[in-house]
């Protein structure tokens, strides 16, 4: 009689458990680091601002320097720098910072608005929230860095697909164990319930916040930019960090987009600066504006580019949804105001996600939320480590064993095919590996 060769709707139980495994062994060392970093970086606003502290709690004194002084001041202090960008103070006793250029590094300084003092100066990339910022996406490796955040990103999203598969209640007498921890349980099955069940609650935040963070790495941030130019013609250059990008040319509101990089190759981000400490005429003016315009803060306020005659005052709060920028003529006559609803349709999703992704959307609730989902991967992944530990057996990987009639199913492979193609590097990982498994059995075979 003729075997049956029909491939099955869905995919073997110990095949989807092996690529949980391997998935997750990839995975969880980089999702701790995600989970720790991530916590820090919510709380970005508050720590700001328990670092800065002395610097926003000055005396005021009887007399108060103008902008012009403030920033000569900080030239002075950085010799050979060129004026970059002037942030509003953001109360009568906050220290005035001014972000100057020295050959190519962004540097943060403090000024005394009373006596014109300098008080402080600190690289813009050393500053703490950057190094956790470049931690949490970049591993401090640039490029590279984002390169495998986002294959770790894209193998979470496997991470989660098989995890809900192997969930889900097939032989379930109660809710226990599958919404809710059996707490009077102990041993490997607590470990199982702390594992499965805060997957469960957590799983769709957690894709939410994957897919949030795309848009920054560098493969993928690219080819939207990319798309959304091709589709919307988009001409204006994103809100949005793309792999590894200098704060100087963020702080200038000055990202070189794919398609500008393109037109412009060669181009030297050094020309955009000043050429010179002389400071274009009408900072006092500007400032004086910005003040009345009431942007969210922090307010930065950047001098006119080569052969431009505007001046930007732009609002960089974290609360995408907030920003606002324009543009002012030295004369003080208003060009132009740009408004996040204003914005490309994909440019406001992204900067809603981006703001969820943050912990800035809807306030303190958005940051407890997030930090709740964090310590809620932060437990799941500890009790996986724990219960692949004592499942584990000495001096071996402890991986479920791979069975000969393993049957990957024809839902598997739609979701694999579906996966691969809107995360690349998970297609091309994907391919790679379904070479070396060929290649593989062929060495076996001819052995």
């Amino acid at each position: 009689m003729m075997k049956s060769f029909r491939t099955p709707l869905w995919p073997d139980y110990r095949t989807v458990w092996r690529w949980h495994f391997f998935a997750g062994l990839f995975c969880l060392p980089f999702i701790i680091l995600l989970c720790l970093t991530g916590s820090i970086y919510l709380f970005k606003p508050q720590i700001d601002h328990w670092i800065d502290w002395r610097y926003d709690h000055l005396a005021r004194g009887a007399t108060q320097s103008t902008p012009t002084q403030e920033v000569r001041a900080a030239l002075s202090a950085v010799p050979d720098s060129h004026f970059l960008a002037y942030e509003l103070p953001e109360t009568r006793s906050s220290a005035v910072r001014v972000i100057v250029d020295h050959q190519g590094t962004a540097i943060r300084v403090y000024v005394n608005p009373t006596s014109c003092r300098v008080l402080k100066q600190v690289p813009e990339e050393e500053r703490f929230e950057r190094i956790i910022f470049k931690l949490h996406g970049q591993l401090l490796l640039g490029n590279t860095g984002s390169i495998i955040m986002e294959m770790v990103a894209s193998w979470t999203i496997v991470l989660i697909a098989t995890g809900l598969y192997l969930w889900w209640p097939r032989r379930a007498q109660s809710l226990g164990g599958v919404f809710y921890l059996r707490i009077t349980r102990k041993g490997r099955l607590r470990w199982r319930d702390l594992h499965a069940v805060t997957g469960i609650w957590i799983s769709l935040f957690l894709v939410l916040f994957l897919v949030s963070g795309l848009p920054w790495s560098f493969v993928w941030g690219h080819a939207l930019s990319r798309v959304e130019t091709q589709i919307s013609r988009m001409t204006t250059i994103p809100d949005w960090e793309i792999g590894a990008v200098s704060e100087r040319n963020l702080l200038a509101g000055r990202q070189v987009s794919p398609q500008k990089a393109d037109i412009m190759p060669g181009m030297d981000m050094g020309s955009m600066t000043m050429s010179s400490h002389l400071l274009p005429d009408g900072l006092n003016r500007m400032v004086m504006i910005a003040s009345q315009l009431d942007f969210p803060t922090p307010v930065l306020i950047t001098p006119p580019e080569p052969n431009e005659t505007a001046w930007r005052i732009r609002s960089d709060t974290q609360n995408r949804p907030e920003r606002v920028s324009a543009l002012i003529e030295a004369s003080g006559t208003v060009r132009s105001v740009q408004r996040f609803e204003e914005k490309a349709l994909i440019d406001r999703i992204i900067g809603y996600g981006v703001a969820a992704h943050e912990g800035q959307l809807f306030g303190r609730t958005n940051q407890l939320l997030n930090f709740l989902v964090a310590s809620g991967l932060l437990t799941m992944s500890t009790a996986a480590i724990v219960l692949w530990l004592r499942r584990r057996p000495p001096g071996q990987l402890g991986a479920p064993p791979a069975l000969p009639d393993k049957q990957i199913g024809v839902s598997m492979w739609a979701v694999l095919i579906i996966l691969g193609l809107l995360l690349p590097e998970l297609g091309a990982s994907l391919l790679l590996l379904g070479i070396a498994t060929m290649l593989s059995r062929r060495f076996h075979r001819a052995s």
